[in-house]
């Protein structure tokens, strides 16, 4: 991988490029709340993506980078997410028709920023639907963020998930697979089911 350091408003970030031949398009990939680039659902992904011949870039938000495990604040994020795609397509990325996504909170700052990237399509590895209750206040349901986005979405999420199963929606597309949220039990089904998925977009 081919680290790209990229300035953003929050502070540099770093994109992880594996560039495939002759690239059909680009698949932008953000990382979860707590944990790296290097997450096994994310790995299979990207393995898929290249498998299906797109340009794959594993994205490391700028306090990861920083060496902080606490993530920013949405706004901070979304920001960082957008000025690194923007990078991105103006270079390394020109001319290639855009996937954008993650897992769990890379999967959220996709969506909501899906307007100012103009990606064709996301990729939602583990979508942290319900977040854990505090307290006595219900916790608020994300589904929102996913309902926002009008273009194709594939969802693939854990059965055990303990942040709960998204409905399928017009465009969206949800699949189950063994295990929690971390994705772990079976890298191999999300890596098939992310190539499948890739391989039948029409862009």
């Amino acid at each position: 991988m081919r680290p790209v350091q990229i300035e953003t408003p929050a502070g540099p970030a770093r994109a992880h490029l594996q560039p495939a031949d002759g690239a059909r398009g680009a698949l932008v990939l953000g990382h979860g709340a707590g944990g790296g680039i290097e997450a096994p659902d994310l790995v299979a992904a990207s393995d898929a993506g290249r498998g299906e011949g797109f340009t794959v870039a594993l994205v490391e938000q700028p306090y990861r980078v920083a060496g902080r495990r606490s993530p920013a604040s949405a706004k901070r994020l979304d920001e960082a997410w957008v000025a690194v795609l923007e990078r991105l397509r103006g270079n390394e990325l020109e001319a290639l028709p855009l996937i954008v996504g993650g897992r769990s909170l890379g999967a959220r700052v996709a969506c909501r920023t899906l307007d100012q990237t103009g990606a064709e399509a996301v990729l939602c590895l583990a979508f942290p639907l319900k977040p854990p209750g505090r307290g006595n206040k219900p916790p608020q349901s994300r589904l929102p963020e996913l309902e926002a986005v009008e273009v194709p979405v594939l969802v693939v999420q854990g059965e055990s998930d303990r942040f709960g199963m998204p409905p399928e929606g017009p465009k969206r597309r949800v699949v189950k697979v063994a295990g929690d949220h971390g994705l772990k039990a079976d890298t191999q089904a999300v890596a098939e089911t992310v190539a499948a998925w890739l391989g039948a977009l029409r862009i």
